[in-house]
C-alpha cells in the first residue's frame, strides 16, 4: 500500500496563552487520496487546513503535534523554509478567491509568480498556457492579460487552483471552495478538482460544511466538533451509516433534491472554545446522552477497519431516515397576492444597456412559496430588487392584491413598502453593527406600522420568539451573534413591518447545513401561522425540494421552465434545467433513477 503523503499527529492548536482550539487531530493522506474535513462552523476544520501549511491566524499558535509533509515536517520549521514549502509541497486555496488573488497583477503573471517563487525561472507562455488550459481557462495571450475582476466567480475559483497546481504540490488543501456557487459553476469546480486528482495523483484535503458536496469527491471523511475529530472513516459507511451522533445530526440536515426530506436540525449551539465542558463537548445537544458522557472526553475507538469514532454509545446512533417533506395543504388563494407580468429590468453600462430579465411572468399566492432558480446572472436577484423597489424596471407590470404598484419606491405608499419585505444573502452587511436587536427589529414597527416604541419594543419579543431566539438577544449588538441568528434577526426584521410577501434573496446559502435547517423550517412554520407568501431566491436544488411550492428555472433573465417542484426536479423538460437537476450534489444512493413526481406530494 502506498505511503501517505500527509501525516498529521497529535496537532494542537491554541490562543497564545489561552485555551486550545484544535485538541489531538491526527489523520493521514495518502497520494490521489480525497479527504473530506466537514463540520459547523467553530468545529476547528479551518484551523486545522491553515496549519498543515504551518499557518495560524494571529493570536494563535500550533501549540503541539506534527505535520509531515512528503518527508519534510511543517510544524516547528522557521517562517523562510515555510515560505519555500508552500507551493512547492503543500498548496492552499481559499474559500473567497477575491480575497487569494493580487489585484493589480495581470493572470499570466499571477502563475509565473508562483513558478518564479520556487525556483522555476523558466517560464515561457507556453508553460503558463499550460497551467491555465489544465483548469479548463482560455490560455491565449488576450486573456493573460486580464486582471482578476475581469473574471466570473468561477473563473476567479479556477485561477485560484490554477496557482496553487503550477508546481505540481502533492498535497493541496481546498477551504470551501465553491461556497457561495451556483450548482453548475460548482459542479464544474469539483469536476476540474476531481480531474486533476486522477491525473497528477494529487492529495487533496477538502474542507466544507455542505455534506453532500463532500460525498460527492472525498474518499474519506473526516467530522469534526467542537475542535475535535468525531468520526473519521471511509465516505460511503460515514454518510449511510454514521456511529457518532453529530455526523447523523448533520447528515439529517442535508436538503436534497432526490429525496425531498423534512429537514431536523441539531438542537442548540455548538459551544464555544472558552465553554466546553469537562467529557463530551457534544452531550449538551445529543439525545443519546448519559451522565457517563460528561466525565471525561471518549477516546476515538476504531469500530471497524478505517473506520473510527469518539462515543461511548456509538452501537445506539440510529441509520439515518428520510422523513418525507410534509407539503402544506392549505386552499390557495382564487385571485394571487404579487403578479409579475412581462417584467424587463436593465443596467446601465458604457456600452450601452445590458438587459437582466426579459419577458418575467409570475405569480405568487398567500401562504404559498415560489421559487426562482438559475445560474449566477441568470437575473433572479434583479427580479427580486424590482419586486421590492431597488431597481427600477424598464418594461412591466408589478401587481400587489390586483393594485398596480410603481417601479420608484418613492412612488409607492407606506403600506405597498411595509407589505412586500426582503431578507438579503448576508446578515452581516445588512444589520446595521451599531444598533441593537432590538433597535434593528423595533424601527420598522415604528416607521412602516406606526407603532409607539414603546408598543414597538413589545413587539420585538413577541418576534424573536417566532424567530426562535430568546428574549435576551435583543440587548444584543449584531457582532455578538453567530451566522444563524443574525439572519433570524433579519427575519425577525422583516417581520415587524408585517409583511404579506417575504422575498428571501439566497438567505441559506452561507450557513451550515444544521443552521439551515433550523432557517427554513422556521419559514415553513411562518407560511402555516401567518399564510405569509414567500418568493424564495436559491441555486440549492436540495433548498428547493425541502421549501417551495413551484419552481421557476430562470436562464440569462429568460424563463425557461416552470412548474410544481416535483414535476421540475424529476422530469425537467428544457435542456438547461437537466443540467441544473444533474449537477446538483445528492446524499441519495439511489440506483432506480429518478424518484416519481407523487414523492414530492402535491404542492397543495
Amino acid at each position: 500500500m502506498t505511503e501517505p503523503v500527509l501525516r498529521v499527529d497529535g496537532l494542537r492548536v491554541g490562543v497564545e496563552h489561552g485555551p486550545v482550539i484544535v485538541e489531538e487531530a491526527a489523520f493521514t493522506v495518502r497520494p490521489g487520496e480525497v479527504l473530506g474535513l466537514v463540520g459547523e462552523s467553530g468545529s476547528g476544520k479551518t484551523t486545522v487546513a491553515q496549519a498543515l501549511l504551518g499557518y495560524t491566524k494571529p493570536g494563535l499558535a500550533i501549540v503541539s503535534g506534527s505535520v509531515n509533509v512528503a518527508g519534510q515536517d511543517i510544524v516547528g520549521t522557521d517562517e523562510k523554509r515555510l515560505r519555500g514549502m508552500r507551493g512547492r509541497l503543500i498548496s492552499y486555496v481559499p474559500q473567497d478567491p477575491a480575497t487569494s488573488l493580487n489585484p493589480s497583477l495581470r493572470i499570466g503573471d499571477q502563475v509565473r509568480e508562483m513558478l518564479k517563487a520556487h525556483d522555476q525561472d523558466a517560464c515561457p507562455d507556453e508553460r503558463v498556457q499550460e497551467i491555465l488550459e489544465r483548469v479548463q481557462l482560455p490560455g491565449d495571450s488576450s486573456f493573460q492579460r486580464r486582471f482578476p475582476h475581469q473574471l466570473s466567480g468561477g473563473q476567479q475559483q479556477r485561477l485560484a487552483i490554477a496557482v496553487a497546481v503550477a508546481c505540481e504540490p502533492p498535497v493541496i488543501v481546498l477551504d470551501e471552495p465553491t461556497t457561495g456557487l451556483d450548482v453548475v459553476t460548482q459542479a464544474r469546480i469539483l469536476e476540474e478538482i476531481a480531474r486533476l486528482q486522477r491525473e497528477i495523483s494529487i492529495a487533496l484535503v477538502y474542507v466544507s460544511h455542505d455534506l453532500a458536496v463532500v460525498a460527492s469527491i472525498a474518499s474519506r471523511i473526516a467530522v469534526m466538533y467542537a475542535g475535535r475529530i468525531v468520526e473519521d472513516g471511509p465516505c460511503e459507511p460515514v454518510v449511510t451509516g454514521p456511529r457518532h451522533p453529530y455526523t447523523l445530526g448533520l447528515i439529517s440536515s442535508v436538503p436534497d433534491h432526490v429525496v425531498p426530506r423534512r429537514l431536523v436540525g441539531i438542537p442548540g449551539v455548538a459551544v464555544g472554545v472558552g465553554n466546553r465542558p469537562r467529557g463530551c463537548a457534544f452531550a449538551p445537544r445529543c439525545s443519546q446522552a448519559v451522565p457517563a458522557c460528561e466525565e471525561s472526553i471518549p477516546d476515538l475507538v476504531r469500530i471497524e477497519e478505517g473506520h473510527l469514532v469518539r462515543c461511548i454509545r456509538w452501537q445506539r446512533t440510529p441509520v439515518p431516515q428520510v422523513d418525507p417533506r410534509q407539503e402544506i395543504t392549505r386552499q390557495l388563494a382564487a385571485a394571487p397576492l404579487l403578479t409579475v407580468s412581462e417584467l424587463r429590468a436593465e443596467y446601465r453600462t458604457r456600452s450601452g444597456p445590458v438587459v437582466a430579465a426579459e419577458g418575467v411572468s409570475l405569480t405568487v399566492a398567500p401562504g404559498e412559496c415560489v421559487a426562482l432558480v438559475g445560474e449566477s446572472g441568470s437575473g433572479k436577484t434583479t427580479i427580486a430588487r424590482c419586486i421590492v423597489c431597488l431597481h427600477q424596471p424598464t418594461a412591466g407590470q408589478i401587481t400587489l392584491e390586483g393594485k398596480d404598484l410603481p417601479g420608484l419606491a418613492r412612488r409607492r405608499s407606506q403600506d405597498e413598502r411595509r407589505s412586500i419585505q426582503i431578507v438579503f444573502q448576508n446578515p452581516y452587511d445588512s444589520l446595521n453593527p451599531r444598533r441593537s436587536v432590538e433597535d434593528a427589529v423595533s424601527w420598522p414597527a415604528r416607521s412602516l406600522r406606526g407603532l409607539s416604541e414603546r408598543e414597538a419594543n413589545a413587539e420585538v419579543a413577541a418576534l424573536l420568539e417566532r424567530v426562535r431566539l430568546p428574549e435576551r438577544m435583543a440587548r444584543r449588538f449584531p457582532g455578538e451573534l453567530s451566522g444563524g441568528e443574525r439572519q433570524r434577526v433579519a427575519i425577525a426584521r422583516a417581520l415587524a413591518a408585517g409583511p404579506s410577501l417575504l422575498v428571501c434573496d439566497e438567505v441559506t446559502s452561507a450557513l451550515d447545513v444544521s443552521v439551515q435547517a433550523a432557517v427554513l423550517d422556521l419559514l415553513a412554520d411562518l407560511r402555516r401561522k401567518l399564510d405569509l407568501a414567500v418568493l424564495f431566491i436559491t441555486h440549492d436544488l436540495g433548498v428547493v425540494a425541502s421549501i417551495a411550492d413551484r419552481v421557476l428555472v430562470l436562464e440569462k433573465g429568460l424563463v425557461c421552465e416552470q412548474g410544481t417542484v416535483g414535476a421540475i426536479l424529476t422530469a425537467p423538460q428544457s435542456d438547461y434545467t437537466k443540467r441544473l437537476v444533474a449537477a446538483a450534489p445528492s446524499l441519495s444512493i439511489d440506483g432506480d433513477g429518478p424518484r416519481p413526481v407523487e414523492a414530492f406530494g402535491d404542492p397543495r
